[in-house]
């Protein structure tokens, strides 16, 4: 590491006062959160915003099938999960898991969370464009909440999570690093 990535003190400097991009990771830990609780509330039975839903997904939930009921309850557990994630990637705490561990699911969490935002915000753009057609009439309230609220949420959530990744692995060195510093 050179001399100007280690503060005098011995620790990581992520760059330029103002830079840190620790800010990524809290918006990803309350959006994740916010989320999950909507999975939580839906799962436990609660009917508010099923209408931005649309198609089968709607379906599944106002007929509380117990496997879609699951799903709901897990996905939410997820949603928990990655929102504590988030922030292992930028407090102190986080240092306690191998940081192989952190960068794999970091780098696979923003890879994977990115790509699925953007190809359901891509092809709900393509619809409500008029570009594509699809073969079902298009619901408007669902289509426009999955495009600009849920969906897109996925692929905000990989951005910030991209950022906190990053900004991980600027402020945790390489153990080798670390020895060189000593």
């Amino acid at each position: 590491m050179s001399a100007e990535t280690v503060q005098g003190n011995g620790q990581p400097f992520a760059g330029p006062p103002g830079r840190s991009a620790a800010w990524a990771g809290y918006t990803a830990a309350v959006l994740a959160f916010v989320f999950g609780l909507v999975s939580f509330y839906w799962a436990a039975g609660g009917t508010l915003g099923l209408d931005t839903l649309g198609g089968k997904i709607q379906d599944m939930a106002r007929t509380r099938g117990s496997g879609f009921i699951a799903v709901v309850w897990i996905t939410g557990a997820l949603k928990v999960a990655g929102a504590v994630f988030s922030l292992a990637l930028v407090q102190s705490w986080g240092r306690i898991f191998p940081r192989p561990l952190m960068l794999l699911a970091g780098w696979g969490g923003s890879v994977g969370l990115t790509l699925y935002g953007a190809l359901q915000v891509g092809s709900l753009a393509l619809v409500a464009a008029g570009i594509v057609t699809p073969a079902d009439p298009i619901e408007w309230k669902p289509l426009l909440w999955r495009l600009f609220v849920w969906d897109l949420s996925f692929l905000v959530w990989g951005l910030l999570l991209l950022l906190a990744t990053r900004h991980y692995v600027k402020n945790r060195p390489r153990s080798a690093e670390r020895v060189a510093e000593k």
